[in-house]
């Protein structure tokens, strides 16, 4: 009769270990989850210093020369300099 007790008692503990592998907190699945919602983090946080990084740069170069400024005066305010003639092509239709 003991025997049968240590056996029963034994098969009840690895069910319950069981059940908390597939279905209780830190389960398979959830591991799975959990890493891939890292690497999407680990993607967004790659892109974001990349983007900083960019903007570093361009800081740097703002206080360190003119040329950006320069460069951005001409894209985006469409500034030329005194004796420079702007010429503008426009694509036309065939």
């Amino acid at each position: 009769m003991a025997a049968r007790l240590v056996s029963v008692l034994l098969l009840v503990l690895l069910a319950w270990l069981h059940s908390q592998l597939w279905l209780g907190r830190g389960s398979v699945p959830q591991v799975a989850k959990m890493r891939q919602d890292l690497a999407q983090v680990q993607a967004q946080n790659q892109q974001a210093q990349w983007r900083n990084d960019q903007l570093a740069n361009e800081v740097r170069d703002l206080k360190e020369g003119l040329e950006i400024i320069e460069e951005k005066a001409r894209t985006d305010l469409g500034m030329v300099k005194p004796n420079e003639l702007f010429v503008q092509i426009v694509p036309g239709k065939r």
